[in-house]
């Protein structure tokens, strides 16, 4: 069973991965830390984009020597192949570390896995160890590459000029968690230049009017693994396709009591969802759900 510290480890990491989002894919975002024998954090990383050395990687570098016989607890199982890094559970095996602490486990590891690579070359390997905490980071890019279609965020909200100062900060942060956004009859990146051009591109157009489902599958094809598509403008594009929709973000400005049902009705909180952050501000209310999953 993971330790007091093992567990706190592991919450560094998943905040280290969050660092990742908007710009790993088509890679996870991951996180690792790297524990002595003593128990104390010696190195810490975070993938942040595809051909970029990974989180074990990074950890590891920071770690040097001190890693050898130490624990490494990383929220994603390493990886198992050899592609345009090396494979992590080799280099963790190469370092020298006694243990692996995961999260959760990868659907698209090679062979036989990390996981049980590294438990054959003798090292000890626990998992599923805070999963769910670790899923509020890897759960869109896991539902994307189960399904081959990007995570869908729709973000209702009123359109350019009469948007809040409130709703416009709140775009503004959830752009930065998507790899691309679609904005009325425009296509951008979440950030700008924030993936590797020679694995990540960009959708011919922004009309998603014709088949949501088929844009999509195209749309992971070139590398995104989630999108944000802005407004009520894609309503019609959407509705029929709500099971397509992952995940809802919503503005609600603060109000007098007597008024709450202006802002608070049926379709701000469509049913079979599950909510996942409330920020509140001092204009405004913001918050996410996410859909139910079997």
């Amino acid at each position: 069973m993971a330790s007091d510290l093992e567990l706190s480890a592991m919450r560094q990491a998943i905040t280290l991965s969050a660092l990742g989002v908007g710009t790993t894919s088509p890679n996870p975002p991951v996180g690792c830390v790297i524990l002595d024998q003593h128990g104390a954090v010696v190195g810490a990383g975070f993938h942040r984009r595809k051909g970029e050395p990974h989180a074990e990687a990074h950890a590891l570098k920071a770690a040097g020597d001190a890693a050898r016989g130490g624990t490494a607890v990383v929220t994603l199982e390493p990886c198992n192949h050899v592609g345009v890094t090396p494979a992590c559970r080799q280099e963790l095996i190469n370092a020298g570390v006694s243990r692996v602490v995961i999260a959760v486990m990868d659907p698209t590891s090679r062979g036989e896995g990390g996981a049980s690579m590294l438990a054959a070359a003798g090292v000890e390997v626990e998992t599923d160890v805070l999963r769910d905490e670790a899923l509020t980071v890897l759960e869109p890019w896991l539902t994307a590459t189960v399904r081959h279609r990007p995570y869908l965020t729709w973000a209702l909200s009123t359109d350019g000029e009469h948007q809040s100062a409130a709703e416009k900060r709140f775009l503004l942060d959830l752009r930065a968690t998507a790899d691309l956004v679609v904005a009325g009859k425009t296509l951008d990146e979440g950030i700008p230049g924030g993936h590797a051009s020679a694995h990540f591109e960009l959708p011919g157009d922004a009309d998603i009017g014709g088949s949501v489902l088929q844009w999509l599958s195209a749309a992971y094809e070139g590398g995104v693994r989630s999108t944000l598509v802005v407004g009520y403008e894609h309503a019609a594009a959407l509705r029929p396709h709500l099971h397509a929709v992952d995940e809802f973000a919503v503005a609600v400005p603060r109000t007098d009591p007597s008024q709450a049902l202006e802002v608070v009705h049926s379709d701000l909180i469509p049913i079979g969802l599950r909510l996942v952050g409330v920020v509140a501000r001092a204009d405004a209310l913001t918050f996410r759900m996410r859909r139910l999953r079997a």
